[in-house]
């Protein structure tokens, strides 16, 4: 039942205009505390998951050595441990296992467990093991069917079904690695996570195949060898040939294989795959290459043929559809389909004949995520940024009005998931000041039904500093939300150096109403240190409609830079702020917008740290470049003015550059071209690389990265 949702225009300010302060005692950070100490991050319910068909959850506990069940009336009690499962296995010709982590529900009672390729099945009642599957050990990309009767699993470029009792099947025969199947196309782009995709029965498998032979190799070496190994890699760069992608459906009784026809050109995108209930059909979101115009098609799921367009989009900018069809309960001929046609992520209610029932949501804001429907299909249930951009609130709105109701209170996050039966939701929330709250709430009235975990502090201990969150307007008027972190003790009467932490690209949205606002350990480890750290999400960056993201269209580096000279504008306001101690950090799109300000705004930053950078788009990949930039042969201008390599002769301070040497995203030419244009120019710079490094520096090095930095703006700023 909805609910009337009351204004939050109060705590909107209060989320804009405040200020926080953890509350603590002496301690600093260290390096590794802020990478690697999880005792820092607040405490969490570990794999907490809903019990399919119930209302019960479960999730193990600290040691993972338990796992633990409950439901709203009864507490969580043990019902596995590690010796119980140890010893279960041990009886079904398994090992001994250390923990209870990575178990999957099968269903109410039973769990799946995963050891060397073989799977076991095992009873929480009659505490028993028995092999359930074996599959390769090679095994990768495994997918089970929803009803967990078969897996799909990929191995090299090809594609396998395993079931019980059965021999595991091959179901693509490619000799060629550069064909590939069963895997996530468009390098995964889209909102494609994934290459195969079960019918709703699995009685078929619908599978990505992508065909690269076209696509040029692109070099990585492998240096753990010696001599050390080339790797071949795909990598379609903007502007150039991209693989052609087709879809195949494998029917299980019969064996056979057909494949969707999608037509010409094979330069398109196919994407957010999804079966009809009733497994009849498959409809595919077919966006053409120059990513401007969309296709909602239906496909009949046992001849491939094509049966008709549902609807299309068009945008003189870009279209980027990113979920599938999301069908009502009990009216299989009904979908609710996301769009941003109006200018902001919403919800629409369609029939499968294509036509429009009724736009269910409509405002300023966007939808986050379509969480589901209750069980009649008369509701569906969101999270939106309806109350604050800086905020995420869960919603239900009816199908038959488009009434909608609030169900979180509470400023700041919440992330949430349904219960099986629609009954319930487990909510779990941070804001600034509250670590972590996870709680289950009645779906019907939005009431608390019980509380799981409230986290303590973790940070009780630290003497950190404030913490403030506040918008600042960029040249067009619009809002640009940031977060700037002072020292502990701080004084307005001195003079902090700065550092700017900077992103700046689509798809990421830095600062949010949650715990620390979003920032991370680092940040309040710099800020002990003396700094002030301050960041500013720009037009370009996500969650704020498409005019704020598409501000950066054929144009990348001049919307996002003009407006984090707003934010420099700003701190070069304040009388504590060292002016000439200004220093930027950001690494893959950061790394591009560090570059940039360094060199596009020369003498502004007395310091850069340019991590993974992008520097010239046309080395960057088809699907990512193209929907922002179009070609390089239609967009001269646009690249030649992003092009960082052709504005090296204009750095002034100190930078330096880091790049993974096997970086398969941001590739190693990137920073490498600039350093050689650097040379030629005369122009001076530090650079440092990971070996064996891909985009991100992860694990116990991250420490070391992060010394580097910190050292970097030590010794200079």
């Amino acid at each position: 039942m909805l609910k009337k949702s009351p204004t939050l225009a109060v705590f909107l300010w209060l989320s804009l205009l405040s200020s926080f302060t953890v509350f603590s005692q002496g301690k600093r950070l260290t390096m590794e505390d802020a990478f690697l100490n999880p005792s820092l991050s607040p405490a969490n319910l570990r794999q907490l998951t809903w019990v399919p068909g119930t209302n019960d959850y479960s999730h193990t506990n600290d040691k993972n050595d338990q796992l633990l069940r409950g439901s709203v009336r009864e507490n969580a009690k043990v019902i596995v441990t590690a010796t119980d499962l140890s010893a279960a296995l041990e009886k079904a010709g398994g090992a001994k296992v250390p923990t209870v982590s990575g178990l999957e529900w099968l269903n109410a009672t039973d769990l799946l467990v995963k050891q060397k390729g073989q799977f076991y099945r095992y009873n929480t009642q009659a505490k028993t093991a028995q092999a359930f599957y074996k599959v390769d050990a090679a095994a990768e990309n495994l997918d089970f069917a929803p009803n967990k009767q078969r897996a799909a699993y990929t191995k090299a470029q090809n594609l396998f079904v395993s079931q019980p009792g059965a021999e595991d099947k091959q179901i693509t025969q490619e000799s060629n690695p550069a064909i590939v199947n069963g895997q996530a196309a468009h390098r995964s782009e889209f909102g494609i996570t994934k290459g195969t995709f079960w019918s709703p029965s699995g009685n078929s498998l619908a599978y990505y195949r992508m065909d690269q032979t076209m696509v040029t190799d692109y070099p990585l070496v492998d240096i753990s060898t010696v001599p050390a190994k080339l790797n071949n890699i795909k990598y379609p760069m903007a502007g150039g040939k991209s693989h052609h992608v087709t879809v195949g459906v494998y029917h299980v009784a019969s064996g056979k294989t057909i494949f969707l026809k999608t037509g010409e050109p094979a330069e398109q995108y196919l994407t957010n795959l999804t079966w009809s209930p009733d497994e009849k059909s498959i409809y595919l979101a077919v966006v053409n290459r120059a990513q401007n115009h969309m296709w909602l098609n239906q496909y009949d799921a046992n001849t491939g043929a094509f049966v008709k367009t549902l609807f299309e989009e068009k945008n003189d900018k870009w279209i980027e559809p990113e979920r599938g069809l999301y069908f009502v309960p009990g009216k299989p001929d009904q979908f609710v389909w996301f769009s941003e046609r109006d200018g902001y992520d919403h919800l629409y209610l369609y029939n499968t004949n294509g036509q429009l029932i009724r736009q269910l949501t409509k405002g300023e804001w966007i939808v986050k995520n379509l969480v589901g429907f209750d069980k009649n299909g008369r509701e569906a249930y969101y999270t939106a940024t309806a109350e604050s951009p800086l905020e995420r609130h869960f919603y239900a709105v009816e199908l038959s009005s488009g009434r909608t109701g609030r169900l979180t209170q509470g400023s700041g996050v919440h992330n949430v998931t349904f219960s099986p039966t629609g009954q319930y939701f487990l909510d779990n929330y941070s804001s600034p000041v509250t670590p972590r709250t996870i709680r289950i709430l009645d779906t019907d009235a939005g009431k608390v039904a019980k509380t799981l975990l409230v986290a303590p502090n973790p940070l009780q201990d630290y003497q950190l500093g404030e913490t403030t969150i506040f918008p600042i307007k960029a040249e067009d008027g619009t809002d640009l939300y940031c977060r700037m972190i002072t020292p502990p003790n701080f004084d307005e009467k001195k003079k902090y150096p700065v550092v700017v932490y900077v992103y700046g690209g689509p798809h990421l949205q830095m600062i949010t109403s949650s715990w620390l606002g979003g920032s991370n350990l680092w940040m309040q480890h710099m800020a002990q240190k003396g700094y002030i750290v301050f960041s500013l999400d720009n037009r370009g960056s996500a969650d704020r409609g498409r005019a704020f993201e598409q501000a950066i269209f054929r144009q990348a580096g001049v919307a996002e830079v003009s407006d984090q000279m707003k934010g420099v504008e700003y701190l070069k306001g304040l009388p504590y702020v060292d002016t000439n101690r200004l220093g930027v950090h950001g690494w893959s799109y950061g790394g591009f917008m560090t570059t940039s300000l360094m060199l596009k705004q020369p003498g502004v930053f007395k310091v850069g740290v340019a991590g993974g950078p992008v520097i010239d788009w046309s080395f960057y990949e088809v699907m990512y470049t193209e929907r922002y930039m179009d070609t390089p042969q239609e967009n001269p201008e646009g690249y030649k003015n992003a092009n960082l390599l052709n504005h090296v002769k204009n750095l002034k301070g100190k930078l330096l550059m880091i790049h993974g040497t096997v970086d398969d995203v941001v590739v190693w030419q990137h920073s490498q071209a600039f350093l050689k244009k650097a040379v030629d120019e005369g122009v001076l710079l530090d650079y440092f690389v990971y070996p064996g490094h891909p985009h991100n520096v992860g694990g116990k090095d991250r420490v070391h990265l992060y010394k580097k930095v910190t050292e970097y703006f030590d010794e200079h700023l």
